[in-house]
């Protein structure tokens, strides 16, 4: 009766001692699900990292290349429509 008393005993040591080492490995890793990295159960004390400031827009380039194109448009047509009124 003692030897199972004590071999019960040991199986419930092991069940918790596993079942902590899994609640330990499963906290405050960071995780890629889905593409997306998810943050560590941590987030709230890690340092704060500083961006430098960049353009207030992000596609400048094609903002830009778009308003030429427009004007380039306007002018097109600007031009026609003065040709049309000569003849």
């Amino acid at each position: 009766m003692t030897e199972n008393k004590h071999s019960t005993w040991a199986a419930r040591r092991g069940l918790c001692g596993l079942a902590l080492l899994a609640s330990l490995a499963a906290t405050g890793c960071q995780v890629d699900v889905a593409g997306q990295t998810l943050p560590s159960a941590y987030w709230h004390q890690d340092d704060v990292q500083y961006f430098a400031p960049g353009p207030e827009m992000k596609v400048q380039r094609e903002a830009t290349a778009q308003q030429q194109y427009r004007s380039e448009m306007e002018a097109q047509n600007a031009r026609r429509e003065a040709g049309t009124r000569l003849q």
